[in-house]
């Protein structure tokens, strides 16, 4: 009697063990984008980006300040030969990009990002 006690135990705890729910993984941050700038152009490190927050590196390459505009939100100008960070949270989709500065998006500083 003690032995199929124990195993009734034993099938019933297994069970609802089962039927706990597990909780999903964390999410891993995703991947920095860098961005290189130098006139007149963009060069990242990737053509396509996870939804929602999108950290971008910034690498001012160039002779000129630039900066990058993405998502309505606009990054800091960055001087010629420094380097920043620019975090912003984009949804899935096409996502167009471009230099503020004047004259730099119709000399060609502009793309679009692929956000999945």
């Amino acid at each position: 009697m003690t032995a199929r006690l124990l195993t009734a135990t034993l099938v019933i705890v297994a069970t609802s063990l089962l039927l706990v729910p597990v909780a999903a993984p964390a999410t891993t941050a995703s991947t920095p984008v860098t961005v290189t700038m130098k006139e007149f152009k963009f060069a990242l490190s990737a053509k396509s980006a996870a939804s929602g927050s999108v950290v971008f590196k910034l690498v001012n390459k160039g002779a000129l300040p630039h900066d990058i505009k993405i998502g309505g939100k606009k990054s800091p100008l960055i001087k010629p030969g420094k380097t920043g960070t620019f975090k912003v949270t984009l949804g899935k989709g096409k996502q167009a990009f471009l230099c503020t500065v004047a004259g730099h998006a119709a000399a060609g500083m502009k793309g679009t990002l692929t956000v999945k």
